[in-house]
């Protein structure tokens, strides 16, 4: 390859097993000078957003793919260095030709135009083709619509033209959208999940002597930069439940069960994208104030978009607080691979009866799901009581 040839970045994997992946923004366009490592494009995956860095050194010569395109691995998205597309394919289908020539800036003029099928015998061939992302041919194609009878009023058929066409026709205001990131790993996982035989057990307990800890904590300068929530202290009090009961963070492989050496504590976090679940690795190891550091800024990444794959991996048990969008309790479904979860709902004040007198006290429900094949409800019963426990009387922490 000539120094003016251009050298060609393909989507890699990026650690986690990547067959496909949405190019979300570009941060690069034509005639950019890069430096290896300077960011190029955000991708995102089944499970986060990923900033890929600039593998050579040299000025932008094409954008091969748009924003909101998916792409498979291996996929050429970027020439970088000599400013000129490699030598085209003997054979261009018309999707490739329209991608290279808007991307590069050969924009046509109108939203019908006509392209060249490039053939082996050297003919060529002239078709009506229609401009639209590949997105919006994806969603025509979805709803079985065919592009040439959307009406347009701009270069290229947009998302919104095709969903008004669908409810023109359809007599409806019914739309389909391709389900991709974050929001199909859940489905997915969840349909994994379900594989698994599962049973839930839930208790509701008086944690008012843990409200009354958040309240100390927060007035505490060690705690100052830390959020001092139901969340932490019931995170702390799982991992001293699972050291009492480690089967339900245990893992079912085939004809095994495996116990791992640490907790990797999963924190179900709800983002724009779709519930993550990044992980405390070692987190029975942390002590308070560091473990509600590590939740802190794990859901503060997830929430921004920036949780990486290997800051979702490793994961042994997960907690869900369901609590926070006003929830009493629930059935949470475990994550594929994991063998327990706890959901934490809403902390509310309740009439409770102490001492054969009817108060109010704050009361939340725990919910813990396990898996079967590794744990039976006497161990499952037993953690759950641990974590009730602990959170009733938070003193008793010191006998675990």
């Amino acid at each position: 390859m000539s120094a003016d040839s251009p050298q060609v970045f393909r989507l890699p994997d990026v650690g986690e097993g990547l067959t496909e992946a949405e190019i979300v923004t570009w941060h690069v366009a034509v005639g950019d000078e890069v430096k290896v490592n300077d960011p190029l494009v955000d991708i995102e995956t089944a499970k986060s957003i990923v900033e890929l860095p600039s593998p050579f050194a040299g000025s932008i010569g094409a954008l091969l793919v748009q924003e909101g395109e998916m792409v498979q691995v291996g996929t050429a998205i970027v020439h970088i260095g000599g400013g000129v597309p490699l030598a085209e394919p003997l054979v261009e289908s018309p999707a490739a030709e329209e991608r290279r020539e808007v991307l590069v800036g050969y924009g046509p003029s109108s939203g019908r135009r006509r392209t060249r099928n490039r053939v082996r015998n050297g003919s060529v061939g002239l078709s009506l083709r229609v401009l639209a992302k590949p997105p919006v041919r994806k969603l025509a194609k979805d709803l079985g619509i065919d592009l040439s009878k959307v009406p347009s009023r701009g270069d290229a058929v947009t998302r919104a033209e095709v969903e008004e066409f669908a409810r023109v026709m359809s007599g409806t205001a019914t739309t389909a959208a391709p389900v991709t990131g974050v929001r199909r790993a859940t489905a997915e996982a969840m349909i994994a999940s379900v594989q698994v035989p599962q049973a839930t057990e839930w208790v509701t307990v008086d944690v008012s002597a843990t409200v009354d800890l958040m309240d100390r904590l927060k007035a505490d300068r060690r705690f100052a930069d830390v959020k001092v929530t139901s969340t932490l202290l019931t995170a702390r009090a799982v991992c001293l439940a699972l050291a009492r009961t480690p089967d339900l963070h245990a893992r079912w492989n085939e004809s095994t069960i495996e116990h791992p050496a640490s907790v990797g504590l999963g924190i179900a976090a709800a983002t724009d994208r779709g519930l993550v679940v990044p992980v405390v690795r070692e987190a029975e190891r942390l002590p308070l104030v560091d473990l509600g550091r590590a939740i802190d800024e794990l859901v503060a990444t997830a929430r921004a978009g920036r949780i990486q794959p290997d800051q979702m991996s490793g994961g042994t048990f997960t907690l869900t607080n369901v609590g926070v969008f006003g929830v009493d309790g629930g059935t949470p479904i475990l994550p594929p691979g994991q063998s327990g979860i706890l959901a934490l709902g809403q902390v509310a004040r309740r009439p409770w009866v102490v001492d054969e007198q009817v108060v109010p006290r704050w009361v939340t429900t725990l919910a813990v799901t396990f898996d079967h094949r590794v744990a039976d409800g006497a161990q499952a019963s037993r953690f759950l009581a641990d974590v009730a426990t602990i959170l009733q009387d938070p003193a008793m922490a010191l006998a675990y």
